[in-house]
């Protein structure tokens, strides 16, 4: 269910084709590659995937944003069809062995032939290359995408690639002009953008090529440790690509009118441009997204294992927030790690609430309208996502029924059957706090004018009782700063927080006296002033 009245199509039209979010900017790129309209079968986006290791939170980024261009698009040309490729490279040659893996003997022993004919490690399908494209689809399919998926091993041997490979062919020399200037002498030598599979070893060679025959469509090398010239077509999958023309090669033969890479990728995406051209065709649109920084600002390296996995954001935060991330500056190079967690829910959570009363054009702005493809649900959260944090690090549980106590005393009517939003944040909260927040938490004792300020603030609690709302708590707790002589009121609530809640930082302490109940207020400030006395006690 949507939380705002939904545009009708020629309103959503007008206010999309103005519209400043960077998906609709994308959009506004696909338009300007039809000036004469678009072909009947519509436009094509997509993205690339390795297979020799898993799904990675790059694959989700990558994926949801070009979800969010292509939403944009049919936002504002509605009618047009659209699809999106999931394209896996499991045709090239395995490397190496990854880290971590079963029966590892079996892949050194297929080191070189393409991921499709490695055997499976894992022993749950008929290659390792059919293994991690398993793990790609149900990786994808978990999280909704709409997507088509197609193997690189499948459209190489079916032929679909062929009559591009014998373009590529016919302009063999124009492409190695291309690459050529990019590489250093050795490489130089010895290039051939064509990759042999050899047909006795079925390794993907990196051979030169001694001769090439445009109207025979094959190409010769001698084979390693051999004097002998083998020739074999370029068509049906008896050769690969380089991966840089594998690259062009795919958006000729699919017709790919848009598809990003990473920043790293700027150079590669402008050779296959440059590639594409020589065939005769314009290269996709598109654009770099930066890549994602550790924590001390340092790049994320898989091989490093110094970022955060996909597997743990959703252990501390629901997809929307990682999908928020994602949208945010795809441009601006992002720290992952733990302590982002937190913050892009508040912000979901925020730009949720705010949805439902903007006007159209901002809604159009707003991350959630890209996030839910145009129909984000209600918003309904009665507890924000920094206030679940605090009660379960104040009450030092990481048990969900528990907090839902808290919440069900201020929220008496939600439950996790009519908020199962914020059934989710509930237990997002209890192991963030339970991993990251409660370790690091040490309460101080009051000095002497900040006991007697707690002293009175319980003094007021009391005279409050339980009945008190958020809005009277907050008022006696400034009135208690107030009285105590503090000029900057905020002095008084960091001192609040690092007396009672052990942390510089905190909740507005209204809000969190009425979550946490008034009884256990006053026993956190009992304790904080029985703390103070026994360090007045020679």
């Amino acid at each position: 269910m949507s939380n705002a009245t939904a545009l009708n199509p020629e309103d959503l039209v007008a206010v999309a084709r103005d519209n400043k979010a960077w998906p609709f900017e994308e959009a506004r790129k696909l338009i300007a590659r039809y000036p004469q309209g678009f072909p009947a079968h519509g436009v094509l986006f997509e993205t690339g995937y390795g297979p020799s290791g898993l799904p990675h939170i790059g694959t989700f980024g990558e994926v949801v944003r070009t979800t969010m261009v292509r939403r944009a698009f049919e936002a504002m040309c509605p009618g047009v069809p659209t699809r999106l490729i999931a394209f896996s490279d499991d045709m090239d040659g395995l490397r190496k062995v990854p880290d971590g893996i079963p029966n590892p003997e079996l892949l050194r022993a297929a080191l070189g032939k393409p991921l499709t004919q490695v055997p499976d490690p894992f022993g749950t399908h008929q290659s390792f290359g059919a293994h991690n494209n398993a793990r790609l689809q149900a990786f994808l399919d978990g999280f909704g995408f709409e997507y088509e998926f197609l193997s690189s091993t499948d459209c190489y041997r079916s032929g679909r690639f062929d009559a591009t490979l014998l373009d590529i062919l016919a302009h063999y020399d124009a492409v190695i002009d291309v690459i050529l200037p990019t590489l250093g002498p050795e490489r130089r030598a010895t290039y051939s953008p064509f990759l042999p599979i050899d047909p006795d070893s079925g390794i993907v060679l990196q051979v030169p090529i001694v001769a090439f025959d445009v109207a025979a469509g094959t190409v010769s090398y001698v084979r390693p440790g051999t004097n002998e010239t083998v020739t074999v077509p370029v068509t049906g999958g008896a050769c690969k690509l380089q991966w840089k023309v594998d690259w062009a090669m795919r958006w000729v033969a699919l017709g790919v009118d848009y598809e990003m890479a990473g920043k790293d990728l700027i150079d590669s995406v402008m050779l296959s441009g440059r590639i594409t051209r020589v065939l005769g065709k314009e290269p996709p649109a598109g654009f770099n997204y930066e890549l994602f920084l550790d924590a001390e600002g340092a790049k994320i390296s898989k091989s490093k294992g110094n970022g955060l996995t996909i597997d743990e954001w959703l252990e501390y935060g629901p997809p929307e927030s990682l999908a928020l991330y994602m949208f945010q500056s795809p441009r601006k190079a992002k720290r992952l790690h733990f302590d982002v967690i937190p913050r892009a829910i508040e912000e979901y959570a925020d730009f949720l609430g705010r949805y439902g009363e903007q006007p159209p054009e901002q809604r159009l702005g707003n991350p959630v309208h890209h996030i839910h493809e145009g129909a984000p649900p209600a918003a309904d959260l009665p507890v924000s996502f920094s206030l679940l944090l605090n009660l379960a690090s104040v009450a030092a549980t990481d048990d969900p029924a528990r907090l839902w106590g808290f919440v069900s005393r201020h929220a008496p009517d939600a439950s996790p059957a009519t908020h199962p939003l914020l059934d989710r944040l509930v237990r997002h909260a209890a192991r963030y706090a339970r991993d990251f927040v409660i370790p690091t938490l040490k309460r101080r004792a009051p000095d002497a004018r900040e006991a007697a300020a707690l002293a009175d603030l319980d003094a007021r609690l009391a005279a409050l009782g339980e009945t008190a709302d958020a809005e009277a708590f907050q008022f006696e707790v400034y009135e208690a700063g107030k009285a105590a002589g503090f000029e900057n009121l905020r002095d008084w609530f960091k001192a609040l927080y690092e007396i009672l809640i052990g942390s510089s930082q905190g909740p507005r302490m209204g809000s969190f006296i009425a979550l946490y109940g008034l009884a256990q207020t006053r026993v956190l400030i009992a304790s904080a002033l029985a703390t103070s006395l026994s360090q007045e006690t020679p």
